[in-house]
Parts: structure tokens; sequence; C-alpha cells
């Protein structure tokens, strides 16, 4: 096992301080909007990349917030809509992540991002978190137009860093992200942040855990 490629949302990335957001903007609602915003942003990318009609993950985060608002009946004024936007793009790292991804480094480890988020919303993401210079390299599904669990946004990561698939590790905190990069020939860590059961997908993670210091322990030991 020469590298790691971690999605970004869940994994790495918290984005509770969306959740915030939307509950300061509009009390009392920020919970429901916030996950029924996220749900929108999943379903819209796998539907896009299902019908040939893509469209890049910061148009499908604006698309699913405006749903989600309209569904909740919630007056998304442009300015407000702007403000919940720019919460995507100022997300923190959770604390596990800093030493974690240290430990994978100084063993040797190659880490990258194969993420659906756009090229900015990755280099972003990178520097509010504060994980400047911990990546080998920033790949975003956006180069080849198809979203997770596409095959061809999977082999962005063999085509990126130059290796086997059976030389990568995939961590996701999707469980059905875990399961596509299983199928797709990736041994897989699911970072199983919130203990919800295993994806009945027919493709079960190598490793599970929470945290990026049990990604590590997995890693380490492979």
């Amino acid at each position: 096992m020469k590298a790691i490629l971690f999605d970004a949302y869940g994994t790495l990335l918290d984005v509770g301080s969306v959740r915030a957001k939307a509950e300061f903007i509009f009390p009392g609602q920020g919970a429901a909007l916030s996950a029924l915003w996220r749900d929108k942003q999943l379903q819209y990318s796998w539907l896009r990349t299902l019908a040939g009609r893509y469209a890049d993950f910061w148009q499908v985060t604006e698309d699913s917030l405006v749903f989600a608002a309209a569904a909740l009946k919630l007056d998304l004024t442009a300015e407000k809509r702007d403000r919940l936007m720019q919460a995507y793009l100022s997300l923190k790292a959770y604390p596990d992540v800093i030493a974690g991804l240290r430990s994978l480094r100084d063993a040797g480890i190659r880490l990258a991002f194969l993420s659906n988020l756009t090229e900015r919303m990755l280099e972003s993401a990178v520097a509010s978190a504060g994980l400047d210079g911990q990546f080998a390299a920033l790949l975003s599904t956006d180069r080849v137009r198809a979203y997770k669990p596409d095959p061809r946004a999977y082999q962005m990561g063999i085509d990126g860093l130059g290796l086997r698939r059976e030389e990568i590790v995939f961590a996701a905190f999707g469980g059905w992200d875990a399961a596509g990069a299983k199928n797709f020939g990736y041994r897989t860590f699911w970072a199983n942040r919130r203990a919800l059961p295993v994806e009945a997908l027919g493709a079960r993670p190598d490793a599970i855990g929470e945290t990026v210091t049990d990604l590590a322990g997995f890693a380490l030991q492979s």
C-alpha cells in the first residue's frame, strides 16, 4: 500500500459549520435545511452523471440549496444564499485529522483527495482546514465530468498517482462511496463517524473506523 485517496466531506472535513450557519440564518430550521441540502447535493450529482447532464459541484451545491429552501418554504434571498454557499469554502478539519495524516506521511504514504468538489472548493477547504502541504494531489472529478460512484471518477486515482489500484486505499465517509470504491477494485476504509450499518450494496469495506487515527492503524498494518 503506497497511497491513500480521501473523500472530503465527513472523512476529513467537518460540515457542522454549514449546519450552524443555516441555523443562524434560519433559526429553528438549520438542521432540516442542511440535511436536505446535503441529500440533494448527492442526489443531483448522481442524477446528472446518469443523465449525462453534467454541472460542476459548485453549481450542484447551489441548485441543491435553492431546492431545499423552497421545499422548506424559506425565504432564500440572494444575500442569504451567498452566505450559505460561502460556508462550504471555510470548513474545518476534525480534531483527529492532523495527527492522523502526520503519522501516515511519516510512514512514507502518499496522500491525495479524490473528491466531487471543484478544484476551487478543494483548495479553499484545504486552506481553511489548515491542511496545506499534506497532499500529493487534489483530484477533482470535475476533470472527467462524472461524479462518484462512476468508475471514471475512481480511475482518476490510478491515473493521477501513477499507481496500481491494489497499491491504493480509498477512505470514504459515505457508505455508498466506500462500496463504489470497493467495487472499482480499491481497498477501502469507511470513516463511519455516525455509527451507521454497512450499506446493502454487496461490497463490504476492508476496514471500518471512526477517525483518521483508526485509518492510520489499518494502513500501517497493511
